[in-house]
């Protein structure tokens, strides 16, 4: 018999961590752009030396919110400061559950008078649509659906491209025609691009300059091409899916925070208004982390990075509570540089017939939707890492994690431990194997110099 909602999914199962432990599902798919254009160690160097394009037409969710009362509805949910947001500005946006851990969060573009479009993973969408559904706003939502849960042919609303990287300006120059606009981080302006208006939005997603550029679905094939002409004299490569979300270990984001939604009768109504095959009903809990207490799993902004976005001039869902945790955060974002003699012993173990261990993907070695593997100081839990991967531009294995405040010192030695409990869970993508520990460095974050300059300069205000 099928399941009426997540909360009804929930009770049959007994236990989120077991839902989500054993999940069907993979990780986060990046569909329709090829797995490689050229080869992914030569496209993840070309976003620091040259110049990338990244085509992120497919694989995010949007959703347009519209009306009178959208800006409240986001201002009511969002822990960003909304004074002085108005069109052609854009923020990460950030949403709490009522004790503070954190939905999910997107970037939210202020298009129009009353017309908002928020961009990323669909758990902030639905916390959104629920809001606007059930709170009496004069708003609307609507939504254009990621590639990964469509049928049929992919027509979309809008294409999304990123050109990044140390030629970026000069690339646009070229494809333009003009001079490269003057536009403030986060900001947005319009250009042209083979005859067609397109919308560009300052951002630094690999931690070098750069634009996001998006326009209507039709004008998509025409923008690349004319892109990809004027980028061939500066090195630009375009970016396949096997790279592009590895470009996460240099410039620090952490993509995949489980969403802070599946206990606490408050939230009750909202689990039974979420479909029993939602993105939170059927994500993928992996990692040698382990805990029968969902709530374990959950995180604040300030775990994530996100302290300084956290703003108390509205009232907004989590706002007392995060007042109480802002007093004294306990957890810092970090990176891990993973030892290189041990990632090789670990990867040297799938040339044995038995106790191989967890295998290491390459580039991204992500294998559920909501990576936790934690993190050892002489033999005690300090820290969950929640990202792992390789980057060709520091030759080195890393993590994104967050640790406990008093192990965050960038030097520090703590272990990694790589692999599931008990050989392994029921997901398609975790073969038997045997954890392993592997020595690592804390380390800033963004790991990325680059990244680390140019970020602390620009992602002061938005």
């Amino acid at each position: 018999m099928g399941h009426k909602n997540l909360e009804d999914l929930l009770q049959a199962s007994g236990n989120p961590v077991k839902l989500l432990r054993n999940s069907q599902t993979g990780p986060y798919v990046y569909p329709v752009v090829p797995s490689e254009f050229s080869n992914w160690r030569d496209e993840q160097r070309a976003w620091q030396e040259t110049c990338v394009l990244f085509n992120q037409s497919f694989h995010m969710t949007d959703m347009y919110v519209v009306g009178p009362d959208a800006l409240k509805l986001l201002s009511d949910l969002g822990v960003n400061s909304f004074k002085g947001f108005q069109p052609d500005k854009a923020k990460q946006f950030v949403a709490c559950n009522y004790d503070g851990h954190v939905i999910g969060d997107v970037v939210l573009f202020y298009l129009n008078e009353n017309s908002f479009n928020l961009v990323g993973r669909p758990s902030i969408h639905n916390w959104v649509q629920y809001h606007c559904e059930t709170g009496g706003y004069n708003a609307k939502v609507e939504r254009d659906e990621r590639a990964a849960v469509r049928q049929g042919p992919i027509t979309r609303r809008v294409y999304r491209y990123q050109v990044q990287g140390p030629n970026a300006m000069k690339v646009i120059e070229k494809v333009t025609g003009k001079p490269a606009p003057d536009i403030k981080f986060f900001n947005m302006s319009t250009i042209m691009i083979a005859g067609r208006p397109v919308r560009a939005l300052r951002h630094g997603m690999a931690g070098q300059p750069g634009l996001e550029l998006f326009g209507p679905w039709q004008d998509g094939e025409f923008v690349k091409a004319a892109i990809v002409e004027a980028g061939s004299e500066f090195g630009l490569r375009q970016v396949g899916a096997r790279a592009y979300s590895s470009n996460t270990l240099e410039s620090g984001w952490i993509p995949s925070p489980l969403p802070a939604i599946y206990t606490g009768e408050k939230l009750k109504p909202y689990r039974e208004w979420l479909p029993a095959n939602s993105y939170e009903a059927i994500a993928s809990l992996g990692g040698s982390f382990y805990s029968d207490n969902i709530a374990d799993y959950y995180l604040t902004p300030y775990d994530l990075g996100y302290g300084p976005i956290v703003k108390f001039d509205h009232d907004f869902i989590g706002k007392e509570a995060l007042q109480k945790i802002a007093a004294s955060p306990k957890r810092t974002k970090v990176t891990l540089a993973l030892d290189s003699k041990d990632v090789t012993r670990a990867i040297g173990t799938m040339f044995q017939k038995e106790k191989r261990a967890k295998y290491f993907d390459f580039p991204s070695s992500v294998y559920s939707t909501l990576p936790y593997d934690k993190v050892l100081r002489d033999g005690k839990m300090v820290g969950i890492s929640t990202w792992c991967g390789y980057s060709a531009n520091e030759g080195r294995m890393l993590t994104l994690a967050i640790m406990d405040n008093e192990h965050s010192l960038p030097g520090t030695e703590v272990t990694f431990v790589w692999g599931e409990e008990a050989g392994g869970s029921l997901k398609p993508t975790v073969e038997r194997h045997v954890q392993t520990h592997i020595r690592a460095i804390v380390s800033p974050v963004p790991y990325s110099e680059v990244a680390r300059v140019s970020y602390r300069q620009q992602r002061v205000a938005y």
